[in-house]
C-alpha cells in the first residue's frame, strides 16, 4: 500500500512539472504561433509577421513597474524607435475580467492614446492562454523574436528591478541590446534573464 501511494504521489510530481515546463518558452527555438484579437477587433497571428522581429511586452497599466515605464516614457520611447525600423511590437494584456488590469477593448484604446505609447498593436488575452504558452510571470515581461521565428530573448526590459524611474538612465536595456545585436547580425549575448514586476493577474 505504501509503495503504491509513492508511485501515484511520484507520478503526480512529474505531471506538475510537465506541465510547468509546458508553460514556457525556449530561447534559440521556435516561439509558438498564436493567434490574439487586438483593441479594433482585428485578428493577428504571429505566423503572420513572419520576415519581420516581434517584440511581445506583457501589459497591465495598474502595475507599478509598467507605470515606471509608460510614466517615464521609456517604453514608448523604444517602441517608437524600432517600430521605426520595421519592428513588430504586440503589448498583450493577459489580465483576466474581473482582475486588476482588465480593460475593455474601448478601455485599451484610451490607454493607449493617454499614454502616447505606439504599440503594432495591443492584443486582448483575457482567458490567459497565450501568457501562459509563454510563462509570461509579470508585467512587463519581454520577448523578442526573429525573422525566422525564434525566440531570440526573453526576460526582464532592463537590469534595475525598481519602480523608480530615476533607474532608467543606468540601465542596461535588454531590449534594445538584443534587437540592436540581431540586426546587425550578431548573436545576442544574454538571451535570457529574470523578469520583474506585478505578476500576470491570470
Amino acid at each position: 500500500m505504501k509503495n503504491k501511494i509513492l508511485s501515484v504521489l511520484a507520478a503526480l510530481v512529474v505531471i506538475s512539472f510537465s506541465s510547468v515546463a509546458n508553460a514556457q518558452v525556449t530561447s534559440g527555438q521556435p516561439a509558438p504561433d498564436f493567434t490574439l484579437t487586438d483593441s479594433n477587433s482585428t485578428a493577428h497571428s504571429l505566423s503572420g509577421f513572419k520576415g519581420k522581429f516581434v517584440v511581445l511586452e506583457w501589459l497591465n497599466h495598474s502595475c507599478p513597474f509598467v507605470v515606471k515605464h509608460y510614466g517615464s516614457g521609456n517604453m514608448q520611447t523604444l517602441q517608437k524607435e524600432f517600430t521605426a525600423k520595421d519592428v513588430v511590437w504586440l503589448s498583450i494584456n493577459s489580465s483576466a475580467t474581473g482582475k486588476e488590469g482588465s480593460v475593455t477593448p474601448q478601455e485599451a484604446n484610451a490607454l493607449t492614446t493617454e499614454q502616447g505609447a505606439a504599440p503594432t498593436a495591443v492584443l486582448l488575452d483575457g482567458d490567459g492562454k497565450v501568457g501562459k504558452m509563454y510563462g509570461a510571470k509579470t508585467t512587463p515581461h519581454m520577448y523578442v523574436i526573429n525573422p525566422e521565428g525564434v525566440l531570440i530573448y526573453q526576460g526582464a526590459i532592463d537590469d534595475k528591478a525598481s519602480t523608480d524611474p530615476a533607474d532608467i538612465a543606468g540601465s542596461k536595456n535588454y531590449v534594445r541590446e538584443a534587437l540592436g545585436a540581431a540586426m546587425a547580425g550578431q548573436p545576442v549575448v544574454e538571451a535570457s534573464t529574470k523578469s520583474y514586476g506585478c505578476s500576470v493577474k491570470y
